[in-house]
């Protein structure tokens, strides 16, 4: 966990509950909003997206940038983020 940024740090430090999308590492307050506009609200909503791409990273990745505004360094850190919860607790 040293190489951990703090925020990443502390989003995996507890399970995901009720955690709004902009506690997930690299989601910028730009990013949160077109994510929120989209229905991806709550973190464990774009975890599900996450999971139903198969946890394909590229795809995740491609549909961040693509479809929700994300730059390629907030897509590759959200989904580090989300593949870390994911070894943690699934």
């Amino acid at each position: 966990m040293d190489h951990m940024s703090p925020r990443l740090r502390a989003f995996l430090s507890e399970p995901i509950g009720e955690k709004d999308v902009d506690w997930v590492d690299g989601v910028s307050q730009e990013l949160a909003v077109n994510l929120i506009t989209k229905g991806f609200n709550k973190a464990y909503t774009l975890l599900g997206q996450f999971l139903l791409m198969h946890k394909n990273e590229d795809d995740f990745q491609k549909w961040l940038i693509c479809c929700c505004g994300a730059t390629e360094y907030e897509a590759t850190e959200s989904c580090n983020c989300l593949k870390e919860w994911c070894a943690c607790y699934l």
